[in-house]
C-alpha cells in the first residue's frame, strides 16, 4: 500500500488538510476537496478509494515509513 504513487497535487491537497487539521481549521470544504481528488485517483488508477486514501495519509503523515527512517 506505501508503494502507491501519487501526484504532486494530491499530495500537496492532503498536506495542506493534514495540517489545517492539526491546527483545527480544516473546513468541511477542504475536506471535501481532499476526498474527491482521492476518488477521481482512484477511479483514475483502477484502485479502491479506500486503499488510495489510507496509502495517501500514511505517505503524508508517516513519511519515515516510507523511507525505511525511525
Amino acid at each position: 500500500m506505501s508503494d502507491m504513487d501519487f501526484p504532486d497535487g494530491l499530495i500537496s491537497l492532503e498536506t495542506a488538510a493534514w495540517e489545517a487539521a492539526q491546527r483545527g481549521e480544516l473546513t468541511a470544504a477542504q475536506a471535501a476537496e481532499v476526498q474527491a481528488a482521492i476518488t477521481a485517483h482512484a477511479e483514475a488508477s483502477g484502485l479502491d478509494r479506500y486503499t488510495v486514501e489510507m496509502a495517501l495519509k500514511k505517505t503524508v503523515r508517516h513519511p519515515e515509513a516510507e523511507t525505511g527512517g525511525a
